[in-house]
Order: C-alpha cells, then sequence, then structure tokens
C-alpha cells in the first residue's frame, strides 16, 4: 500500500515530505506558473450619479478632493437609481467638519414614512490635514469650496470636492473661445485621417 501510495505521488510530482507534513507542493520549473488571484484593488468600478457641469465653466478649480458622504438608507438607494442634482449645491467647513448645501436627493419611491429630506445638509467626511487645509483655503478672499460629482466608488457614495475662484464674465467668454478654438482643431484633426 505504501509503495503504491509512493509511485502515485511520484507520478504527480509531490514528494512524500510535502504529503506528510500537509505542506502545498512547489510549482516545478517549466510547468505552468499560478497566476495571481484577482483582487478587488485590481479594478476600481466607478459610477457617477450627479455632475455639477456648471462649476467648471463657472468656477477655476484650484485642488480637487474626495470625500465620503454620511447618507442614510434611503439616500443611497435613490442615488443608485441615479436620481441627484447639484445645481444649487456647495460645500462649507463649520467647526472642523465639512458640509454639503443645497444637494437635492429625491425622496426614495419605494419608501415608507422614514424617507429622508431631499434638501437636508449632508456630513462630508475627510482627514483631518484636508479638512484643515480646506478652511484655510476657504478663508481666504474669493475662494470657495464646490462640489464637483457625486459617485459609487467600491460601492460606497463618494463626492469630489474642489477649491474654487470665480470667474469674472470676460473670463467665462474666454474660456468658451478656447473650448471652441480646441473643439476646431479636434474636427480638423480628425478630418485628415
Amino acid at each position: 500500500m505504501a509503495s503504491s501510495l509512493c509511485s502515485f505521488y511520484n507520478a504527480v510530482g509531490v514528494t512524500l515530505g510535502e504529503v506528510k507534513w500537509g505542506r502545498r507542493p512547489m510549482a516545478k520549473a517549466g510547468k505552468e506558473k499560478a497566476k495571481p488571484a484577482k483582487g478587488k484593488d485590481d479594478e476600481v468600478a466607478i459610477t457617477i450619479v450627479a455632475r455639477n457641469r456648471r462649476a467648471r465653466f463657472e468656477y477655476d478649480l484650484m485642488e480637487t478632493f474626495e470625500a465620503g458622504l454620511v447618507l442614510t438608507g434611503t439616500e443611497v438607494k435613490s442615488l443608485r437609481t441615479g436620481k441627484a442634482s447639484m445645481e444649487e449645491a456647495y460645500a462649507s467647513v463649520d467647526r472642523e467638519e465639512v458640509w454639503l448645501y443645497g444637494c437635492d436627493i429625491p425622496e426614495y419611491l419605494q419608501a415608507n414614512r422614514m424617507n429622508h429630506k431631499p434638501k437636508r445638509p449632508r456630513k462630508l467626511l475627510l482627514h483631518k490635514k484636508e479638512i484643515d487645509r480646506l478652511s484655510t483655503k476657504a478663508s481666504e478672499r474669493g475662494l470657495t469650496i464646490v462640489p464637483l460629482k457625486i459617485f459609487f466608488k467600491k460601492g460606497m457614495a463618494k463626492v469630489d470636492i474642489a477649491i474654487a475662484k470665480g470667474r469674472k464674465l470676460y473670463d467665462k467668454r474666454e474660456a468658451l473661445k478656447k473650448q471652441d478654438a480646441k473643439r476646431d482643431i479636434d474636427r480638423a484633426a480628425r478630418g485628415r485621417d
């Protein structure tokens, strides 16, 4: 019996010591190498729920931050359906906490009487150093904190916020001219290919 087991293990390429001590057999030269397991960190799925398109037009963005959102269950379900509006949204620092105001997440239709208020202030989750940086920058004259987009990253609701400076009317016109020129150049380049 022992000789038949030894011949079996030799045919498979496993030594008796590996079997006896419960070790996994090592890869032999020339054989196929084991493929690394694909973890959750390899691909990060980001689902964008809402964008603040006016923010890039009306402000010069200086620095962006990614912050977590403190939400109730019905707010998360409503966001997963893709319904949110950031038209009048803004953020501010209040007592060493960052809050998001004016962001409209409509009530979840299948919820009962425990539904949320659509325009309630929502707390943003940031590191202490980021909050300090935001508060010092936002206190400077002419700078504000603007939300850019709400998205899901690894199943968690997040918001991109930026320290921004408001543009004057002539700056907006100049930005539109640059955008049109870039679009024309891209069209001409595509036409040649």
